[in-house]
């Protein structure tokens, strides 16, 4: 590979890195508490930044990789080690404060050091060879599985935080955090690419080293954007803070979900405060959380839950969802001059976008749509095709029209048959009384 190809990607790559670093590290955030947690993430994330930097800049500026291979390739492995830990964790503190303990602290950096050691008397101790070569890759498999394990961690936490706002929150609070998910996913391909990269032939490094400038991007507008959702989400975590011991064990339990004839029969007291609830429209208030229900309706939130879970088979969410998409459909059959905007907010979405997303989920179109559907009338199954050609339609007329003449030559048949019998059975009366000679002139049958 020609060195200004890789200079090149360099040099694009470093001042982007370079910018997103520092700027995690001293830009200011809103002077409130509740943002302590997401100041503390974006440092560390900028810490991570900063070392990537440096090591492309050592790359940059000093050739390392043309000049002593073997100090490049430890050089990228103990950075990546490092930035693996500092990523994580700098994602995790932003859906678990407690992950962040001088334990872990201290496991990790023992880790870094173990690993960086003995990728050291590899490269440099071991002679070159067969045994050198199965270190390299024994390393490089600890490397990936390292970052596949802390993407496993992050990925646990996210879904513990849904499924907590699916059973607390009316609102779609997971879709603030949904980039978490989108990152690690990326992250894992983008890591494992970067481990890969030390080894792989020199013309294909520039490759990578170019597709870090999305991944940052990405990275930099997601923790931007999330500045602006980031108190919402933090007040939603403040109703049920999970420990990180309950954060990362016990992933798939699901509450138990009993049958009808299960239902305690306590659950009777709570039935028609619910039905009356849901007769005021109470489910339209933005904001709602089962611990406000619970309150409304003098009950546990806990013992709440497992109604909405046991009576309707769905998250409190899912069930205020749905009550509301309801509540929308019936307003836009009264009122089909009503604005969107205006519909959304009156049923208690937050946002207009979020409510044509879920309605149009359900409905199988957007609400425009489906207003100008007979002024109400629900869509046709999504992915079903409701067009009718021209040609079909003929097609169906023409089926009609051969079935009317069908019937029709039908009928015609039935009455010459019932005539038929008619002239036969006063034939054989009139013969009987009158002779046949007088039934062939009056029927113009008989025998002579």
């Amino acid at each position: 590979m020609e060195p200004s190809i890789y200079s090149f990607s360099l040099c694009t790559a470093l001042p982007l890195m370079l910018f997103f670093g520092f700027y995690f590290l001293f830009a200011k955030t809103p002077e409130k508490k509740i943002f302590k947690n997401y100041l503390r993430s974006r440092q560390i994330m900028g810490i991570a930044m900063l070392l990537l930097s440096a090591n492309y800049s050592v790359h940059f500026f000093f050739g390392i990789r043309f000049k002593n291979a073997d100090s490049a390739i430890l050089m990228n492995m103990s950075t990546y080690f490092l930035c693996y830990s500092l990523f994580s964790s700098a994602l995790i503190m932003l859906l678990d404060r407690f992950y962040i303990t001088k334990r872990r602290v201290w496991t990790h950096i023992i880790l870094w050091i173990i690993f960086s050691t003995l990728s050291g008397v590899v490269l440099f101790l071991l002679p070159s060879g067969i045994m050198q070569k199965f270190s390299l890759f024994a390393l490089a498999v600890w490397l990936v599985v390292f970052g596949v394990v802390l993407a496993r961690r992050v990925i646990i936490a996210y879904r513990r935080a849904i499924r907590i706002f699916n059973e607390t929150q009316a609102d779609d609070i997971g879709a603030y955090i949904e980039w978490l998910s989108i990152f690690t996913y990326w992250a894992v391909i983008f890591g494992v690419g970067c481990g890969l990269l030390t080894f792989l032939p020199d013309k294909y490094v520039f490759i990578w080293i170019l597709s870090s400038i999305p991944f940052y991007s990405y990275l930099f507008y997601s923790y931007q954007n999330y500045l602006l959702f980031y108190e919402q989400v933090e007040n939603a975590f403040e109703q049920d803070i999970q420990s990180e011991e309950e954060l990362l064990t016990d992933t798939e339990t699901e509450p138990k979900i009993v049958s009808e004839k299960e239902v305690p029969v306590s659950y009777t007291e709570i039935i028609e405060k619910v039905a009356n609830w849901i007769k005021t429209d109470g489910y339209v208030q933005q904001g709602l959380t089962i611990k406000e229900l619970s309150e409304i309706l003098y009950t546990n939130r806990t013992y709440l839950s497992a109604y909405i879970k046991t009576t309707y088979k769905m998250t409190f969410r899912e069930w205020i969802t749905s009550l509301r998409l309801e509540y929308a459909k019936n307003i836009l059959k009264e009122h089909p001059e009503i604005n969107i905007q205006k519909l959304a907010e009156s049923s208690g979405f937050l946002s207009q976008s979020n409510f044509i997303k879920l309605f149009s989920e359900k409905e199988g179109c957007t609400p425009a749509k489906w207003k100008k559907k007979s002024k109400g009338i629900n869509c046709v199954v999504k992915n079903i095709d409701e067009k009718v050609t021209e040609t079909h339609f003929q097609k169906v007329l023409k089926r009609q029209k051969s079935a009317n003449s069908t019937i029709q030559k039908v009928l015609i048949r039935q009455k010459d048959a019932q005539t038929t019998l008619f002239i036969k059975f006063y034939s054989k009366s009139f013969s009987n009384l009158f002779g046949h000679r007088m039934t062939f002139i009056i029927f113009g049958e008989g025998q002579r």
